[in-house]
């Protein structure tokens, strides 16, 4: 496809970053537009089997703790989360349950729920509303000690930054760019994908099993430093 084409169909605003980022050359910025798309495509794979891991560890704790129904009890009259103090999260939970009607069972109900959800178990009103016992999901998390503390708030910034590139993501924006720059750099992502790793070994998942012959991360980082 001709360059003026291709800029019609994605619009001279987005590949105006991407043009300037390749110097003003199109075959390179239509280069660097379809590997920008491969390096998401990637990172959401990696971003989705860690969001679907920390759910389920999350699930099976609460489940120990409070019972096989604990999300849709927790949003129910007189349930943890019926509390001014968790509004937002009550009326997403309860939207989806309510949502789901006859259909509902309790991992209907889990698979709704955004990652924005499991970011929130770790602030410090849920955290503490759910017993204090999330961070047993991350049996391998350094101990904390006097100027590092590895509790639930850092935990909670953590899934933060991965809830942003997951956001990223899905509204189409470029993440191999310096941000706020049309620096062509890989930096940003870079230390989401090691985030996540990191967040994997400490909750005790084998990274490389569970992504085997997805995990493509290097490979297309290294497309793009050769553009």
């Amino acid at each position: 496809m001709k360059y003026k084409q291709f800029e019609e169909t994605i619009s001279a605003s987005r590949m105006s970053r991407y043009l300037r980022g390749c110097n003003g050359d199109t075959r390179k910025a239509m280069r660097l537009y379809r590997e920008n798309l491969r390096l998401s495509q990637q990172m959401f794979t990696i971003v989705s089997c860690f969001e679907i891991s920390l759910r389920n560890a999350i699930d099976k704790e609460l489940t120990k703790k409070f019972g096989d129904e604990w999300l849709r009890d927790f949003v129910l009259s007189g349930g943890i989360f019926d509390n001014s103090k968790f509004d937002r999260t009550n009326k997403i939970i309860l939207k989806a349950y309510k949502g789901l009607s006859s259909n509902y069972t309790h991992f209907k109900l889990i698979a709704e729920m955004e990652f924005g959800i499991w970011k929130y178990m770790f602030s410090n009103p849920q955290y503490k509303a759910t017993g204090r016992c999330l961070l047993n999901i991350f049996p391998n998390k350094p101990k904390s000690t006097p100027s590092d503390h590895y509790d639930n708030s850092f935990i909670f910034n953590e899934l933060d930054k991965i809830n942003k590139l997951r956001n990223r993501i899905a509204h189409h924006e470029p993440i191999c760019f310096q941000r706020s720059t049309d620096i062509v750099d890989l930096t940003y992502v870079t230390q989401q994908y090691t985030r996540i790793k990191t967040l994997f070994s400490w909750m005790d998942i084998d990274f490389k099993a569970l992504v085997y012959g997805l995990d493509q991360f290097n490979k297309c980082c290294n497309k793009i430093n050769s553009i």
